[in-house]
């Protein structure tokens, strides 16, 4: 079983914790060096105690889904002798209140499109194919219990 880590801290400086106006910013570390700067989304949580320019939860959440879901696609589409020259994808959440009045993000919709070269070109068919079985075997799609949902962009 591989593990993974992150590291996350969050530093109360001069402010006035208990007044609850302190700064959501905070530093998210990966075990490969990374650093990068997170807050709370301005969404949740009013600037200027959030960081509009700083990765939130949500909007890591997402990601994950759709870099995950994108590394897949492309060991797929490699095995299949389809050679993969650009991947974008412009991910969304949508937030909704379940059950219990709680939010969550309830739907992450994926929207890659996705550039071929050479003459082995994929049908549309096949496509989807890659993207379905690219979301069936991605570790985060498979590790939460909102709907992703998969709209590969088709060009010709």
């Amino acid at each position: 079983m591989s593990q993974h880590t992150a590291e996350i801290l969050w530093l109360r400086g001069e402010e006035d914790f208990l007044s609850n106006r302190y700064s959501r910013k905070h530093l998210l570390r990966f075990d490969g060096g990374l650093e990068v700067p997170g807050s709370s989304s301005p969404h949740v949580v009013p600037l200027p105690m959030s960081d509009a320019a700083a990765l939130d939860p949500e909007e890591a959440f997402i990601a994950s889904l759709s870099s995950c879901h994108m590394l897949w696609f492309l060991s797929i589409a490699a095995q299949r002798k389809f050679c993969v020259d650009r991947y974008f994808d412009a991910a969304t959440g949508e937030m909704a209140k379940n059950a219990a009045g709680k939010k969550w993000l309830a739907v992450v919709t994926l929207r890659p499109e996705v550039s071929f070269s050479g003459a082995r070109q994929p049908t549309q068919t096949e496509l989807v194919q890659m993207h379905n079985q690219a979301h069936e075997e991605c570790f985060i799609a498979n590790s939460v219990k909102s709907e992703v949902r998969c709209q590969p962009v088709w060009r010709t």
